[in-house]
């Protein structure tokens, strides 16, 4: 077959599961990776991969399937960050969909669903490593029964996530650690890290475990 990859974000966190997934896609398929929509070529599958923008129906009319993973039960968490989201309501068993993209967001059929198992001790590194071995996962299981396959409509009430910005990781000094622990978790220590004020005193504090 002949699949696209889509990542508009070359800076991307699932940039190493990608590669990895290349490597066997490369073995029985026409593999093709592309950064912007302007690059896509036509073809049997697109994976849009931790994709920013949101792709027009031009783009999704070149191939047969247009595919994303997305962490949450849809329709319930649709939008912006849905993992981390889930992981602050305290939630240690996160569904994930594999569904069709189309025109609107996070709304075509659903063909897979699976779960991210967390113990409630993992930082972002360890859960987006969880993510991205399981979207991998994911994608071979569909990749593997395209053919026969089939979308399930999504039905029931729908729910979005805002898209978080640095203000949502700033840490209450008037709470303990165990309080905001899960936030903790969710954060990036170099790209967006917790935070607290002291009077007009900003300071910014990292997570690591210790070995």
């Amino acid at each position: 077959m002949k699949i696209t990859i889509l990542t508009d974000n070359p800076n991307s966190w699932i940039i190493p599961y990608v590669k990895d997934l290349k490597k066997e896609l490369n073995k029985t398929h026409k593999l093709h990776h592309v950064y912007t929509t302007s690059d896509i070529v036509g073809g049997d599958i697109m994976l849009i991969l931790s994709c920013e923008n949101i792709l027009k129906k031009e783009f999704l009319q070149l191939h047969k399937s247009n595919i994303v993973v997305h962490p949450s039960k849809l329709p319930q968490g649709k939008g912006w960050s849905p993992l981390a989201w889930q992981v602050l309501e305290g939630l240690n068993k996160i569904p994930v969909s594999l569904f069709e993209a189309v025109e609107d967001v996070d709304a075509g059929e659903v063909y897979i669903v699976d779960y991210i198992e967390l113990k409630g001790h993992e930082l972002n590194d360890e859960i987006k490593h969880k993510q991205g071995l399981l979207t991998i996962k994911m994608i071979k299981q569909y990749i593997n029964k395209f053919n026969t396959i089939k979308g399930i409509p999504q039905s029931g009430e729908e729910s979005f996530y805002p898209r978080r910005k640095q203000k949502e990781n700033e840490l209450n000094i008037n709470k303990t650690i165990a309080e905001q622990f899960n936030l903790l978790r969710v954060v990036d220590n170099e790209r967006y890290p917790a935070h607290f004020y002291i009077g007009d005193q900003k300071y910014v504090i990292k997570i690591y475990k210790s070995n």
